[in-house]
């Protein structure tokens, strides 16, 4: 059974760092795009950040040169560094896959959409 287990979450003062990881297990891919979102209490899920196939990167402009997201494609692990943190950037953090890549020769992509359960993270003032 796939599963995405995230870690790094914590309680910061507002300036700190942190960073997120989450990694697949029980399946090996050799390519993953995958992204980070987060919830805040009583507000909807919204897009943080992703990384693709090619590695290109993409992030929310609420922490676009705060934020960055890498991944280990040998370790299905992809990670979110996170400075210059502010009290309104305390959410629950999911990440999401989106596509994979089986191993192996004629190796192939194919979407494929999983959450993880979220980590939480809380700056403080």
């Amino acid at each position: 059974q796939v599963r995405l287990v995230e870690s790094g979450g914590e309680s910061v003062q507002a300036g700190g760092s942190l960073t997120l990881s989450c990694e697949i297990s029980g399946a090996r891919y050799c390519g993953n795009e995958m992204s980070w979102h987060r919830q805040a209490p009583e507000k909807d899920r919204e897009f943080v950040s992703r990384i693709d196939r090619n590695s290109k990167t993409t992030y929310a402009d609420s922490v676009k040169g705060r934020f960055t997201i890498s991944q280990d494609v040998a370790k299905n692990t992809v990670y979110l560094q996170m400075n210059s943190l502010k009290p309104e950037d305390t959410a629950m953090y999911y990440c999401k896959i989106e596509a994979v890549k089986t191993c192996g020769y004629g190796g192939y992509w194919y979407a494929r959409y999983q959450w993880g359960q979220g980590t939480q993270v809380t700056v403080s003032s």
